[in-house]
């Protein structure tokens, strides 16, 4: 059964990688990547969730994968590049 979070990068992940699992399950540290939970086509489809979402130009985000191995990585990322207010 599936948990609903104020978090959406988390509740996004849950949702679109890890079906029917509890949100609150996938820790901060977690290694998406290393883990196989987001693969190449998972990452495209993340970077383009995060460029929606919160209003970072797609020539803005950096397309390594080291960017976005845990949820802490991806939310930092996030914090530093989304405009003000988003």
């Amino acid at each position: 059964m599936s948990t609903v979070t104020n978090d959406p990068i988390r509740a996004y992940i849950v949702s679109e990688f890890l079906a029917g699992e509890d949100a609150e399950d996938l820790t901060d540290d977690f290694d998406l990547i290393e883990s196989t939970v987001v693969n190449s086509l998972g990452l495209v489809r993340l970077i383009s969730w995060i460029s929606e979402t919160y209003g970072i130009p797609v020539d803005d985000i950096p397309l390594e994968p080291a960017a976005y191995r845990t949820l802490a990585d991806i939310r930092g990322f996030v914090g530093r590049a989304a405009p003000a207010g988003v």
